[in-house]
């Protein structure tokens, strides 16, 4: 699970999970402005080419698409692609390496208060006794309670400790 503290500029800290990367994906599209596959993608130049019906050695598709006919020569027609419009540049399809998990801290920093992201079960169980500028500040103790509760909601920290 991946387990999402958010200390909006207005309003009262919460916490959230997801089960996984795809579901995060999903979560933190429903409440963006860009779409699932411009928060993240990743695609090979063949697969682009396939959303549009065509082939790399199809008639006239250099003239058509001629973005996705260079990325395809210059990085291999399979070679994976990867977009994260809050990383690079908008729309960009490039051969370098973007986690997703990267890609949604991105589009959930870019919306502005102060996040936490802690990638399995375990280090959110450290984080909720650990030392950390954001919840030891004054009020912080709101967004460490945040995260202590959706641990217990989700019975990875039982109620008493």
């Amino acid at each position: 699970m991946i387990y999402v503290v958010e200390v909006p500029q207005q309003g009262e800290a919460h916490a959230w999970f997801a089960f996984d990367e795809d579901d995060l994906l999903r979560k933190v599209a429903t409440d963006d402005a860009r779409a699932a596959h411009e928060i993240w993608d990743s695609a090979s130049a063949r697969e682009l080419l396939d959303l549009f019906d065509e082939r790399p050695d199809g008639k006239g598709v250099e003239e058509r698409y001629p973005g996705i006919h260079r990325l395809g020569l210059e990085c291999g027609w399979e070679t994976p692609l990867f977009r994260a419009d809050y990383l690079q540049e908008p729309g960009l399809y490039a051969p370098e390496p973007v986690r997703l998990v990267d890609a949604c801290r991105a589009a959930l920093r870019a919306r502005g208060g102060e996040w936490r992201f802690y990638e399995g079960e375990q280090h959110a169980l450290i984080a909720v006794d650990k030392p950390d500028a954001l919840f030891d500040r004054a009020g912080g103790w709101r967004a460490r309670w945040a995260l202590r509760q959706q641990l217990i909601a989700v019975e990875a920290l039982a109620d008493d400790l």
